[in-house]
């Protein structure tokens, strides 16, 4: 299962990042997770939020470009090694991370990582026939509002 989430590009500059944060509050839209990484002239604002086609079309209506892509989120165990045993996986698969973030929450004694894949099938193949199911976006909303 994989998730939706919005890039936008915003300019490095003071006061840029509330612009689409307000845009979302006033249109109701509740940001799940997010990542903020800069470079000199400009950050990347990736997002995944509660809905996504309403968030889209909120920020569009206010100005700002909004590029949708997939991603898939993964429990990895929150203790020692945790991480590496999913990083087994993607060594052994020769899948390549672009990216990766995580989610505020926890499940159980697991937290939720986002991952944004070269190969987002491929990887969901190599997990899945670890025995490693990714999170479906219904969990992770409901999640969200416990």
């Amino acid at each position: 299962m994989k998730l939706h989430q919005l890039s936008l590009f915003i300019e490095n500059k003071p006061r840029q990042l509330r612009s689409p944060i307000r845009i979302l509050a006033e249109a109701g839209v509740n940001i799940l997770t997010l990542s903020l990484a800069d470079t000199q002239q400009f950050g990347i604002l990736r997002m995944i939020v509660q809905d996504w086609q309403k968030a889209k079309a909120a920020l569009e209506k206010g100005g700002c470009v909004v590029n949708v892509t997939e991603v898939i989120a993964l429990e990895v165990p929150d203790s020692p090694g945790g991480l590496d045993d999913i990083l087994a996986v993607v060594e052994e698969s020769s899948l390549n991370i672009e990216y990766t973030y995580s989610f505020t929450f926890r499940r159980g004694n697991r937290a939720v990582l986002v991952f944004r894949f070269e190969d987002n099938d491929a990887a969901l193949k190599a997990f899945q026939a670890k025995g490693i199911n990714p999170v479906s976006s219904v969990e992770i909303y409901e999640q969200a509002n416990v």
